[in-house]
């Protein structure tokens, strides 16, 4: 197993720099994956990772060792792309054996490999089709075969599953994951796609316009966000960002208000704006009871029943949106008002920069 570090790496096209100044340990063995939305550069750090890409500033150590200046087949690097890019002409078995051929290993070597990773994938009864004849999930078993039997150090994913149905890439998720623990190989994947980066990291790194925002576990990330982006990124649903505004500070309490609901949380510091950002996750939004904590009214425009929870859309009375996901099925129509609750434990608030201002303590609530 490999592992890789990052000091503090940049990469400039001309003088546009896509990324700055990231540095980044990856453990050997590890599952990273870099998430964030389209043009943030994660694949541009993936590319650079492999060798495609040359290092405009810092440096990429391979087991404590720069590998800047290394040719990309001399990584001991596999990846596997979004396009599967697979040998139209070429059987399975044969887009399979042709990285090992190239390398000259012997024929009785290959079939043992061959056979071994169709095993692991189960497309052993594929592998005299043609990649037409092939289904897209068939076609990324086939594309990650191909990486696999090369039994590299590294395995490198960019959106590899961009191109498959929503209930294809569940499936694929769960068997990348599957992978990674029976191969206990370094994986780094790359996605747009939030949902993928939870349920697949062992560790996440979050990017924006080529700056590294937070590395963190999944939950670290989901709980503990360092700022608005973050924290509107990670989720689905997104968190409800909502403007509240800061009355006063005594001791160690903070009044607000929200959409004309004033509130009090444990801030131990003075807080100087005006305006703030506070961040509702909206699975911890509930119905309001005698007895919780009421936070506001929802005005209901939408709703989206889906067996086992419901999903309502609206606003507050200030006019700003606001969605709640509640667990089972509720008789909630459109035009109803909803008093809602929330543990208070489960706030986030942000300044005007959208820096997290502080991590609310459970205890003190």
């Amino acid at each position: 197993m490999t592992d890789l570090f990052l000091d503090k790496v940049t990469k400039r096209f001309e003088s546009n720099e896509i990324i700055r100044n990231v540095s980044l340990e990856i453990k050997a063995g590890e599952f990273v994956v870099f998430v964030g939305p389209s043009g943030c550069g994660k694949s541009t750090l993936l590319r650079m990772i492999a060798g495609l890409e040359t290092v405009s500033e810092g440096r990429i150590l391979m087991n404590g060792e720069v590998v800047n200046q290394t040719p990309p087949a001399m990584r001991g690097i596999a990846m596997v792309f979004q396009s599967y890019a697979l040998y139209p002409h070429m059987t399975v078995y044969q887009n399979l054996a042709f990285g090992l051929q190239t390398l000259g290993e012997a024929k009785s070597e290959i079939e043992t490999k061959v056979t071994k990773v169709a095993h692991i994938l189960q497309i052993g009864p594929l592998l005299a089709r043609k990649p037409k004849q092939l289904s897209g999930g068939q076609r990324q078993r086939v594309a990650i075969g191909r990486a696999i039997v090369r039994d590299p150090k590294v395995f490198l994913f960019d959106e590899p599953l961009s191109n498959l149905d929503a209930e294809l890439r569940v499936q694929m998720r769960v068997e990348i994951a599957a992978l990674h623990k029976e191969l206990g190989t370094t994986m780094i994947y790359v996605t747009h796609d939030q949902v993928e980066a939870m349920t697949l990291a062992e560790k996440i790194v979050v990017l924006r316009s080529g700056n590294v925002e937070q590395i963190g576990s999944p939950l670290e990330i989901y709980n503990h966000p360092v700022n608005k982006f973050v924290a509107g990124f990670i989720g689905s649903p997104k968190m409800n960002l909502v403007q509240i505004k800061f009355l006063k500070h005594e001791q160690e309490r903070a009044w607000f208000s929200l959409s004309g609901t004033d509130f009090d949380l444990p801030f131990a510091l003075t807080i100087h704006e005006q305006e703030l950002t506070l961040g509702l996750r909206p699975e911890h939004l509930v119905l309001w009871t005698e007895g919780s904590w009421l936070l506001g009214e929802l005005a209901v425009t939408h709703t989206e029943q889906l067996g086992g929870q419901v999903y309502l859309y609206g606003s507050l009375s200030d006019g700003q949106s606001l969605t709640m996901s509640l667990p089972g099925q509720h008789p909630i129509q459109a035009g109803q008002k909803i008093p809602f609750a929330i543990d208070r434990s489960h706030l986030h608030v942000f300044d005007a920069n959208g820096l997290t201002i502080q991590q609310i303590r459970p205890e003190a609530v």
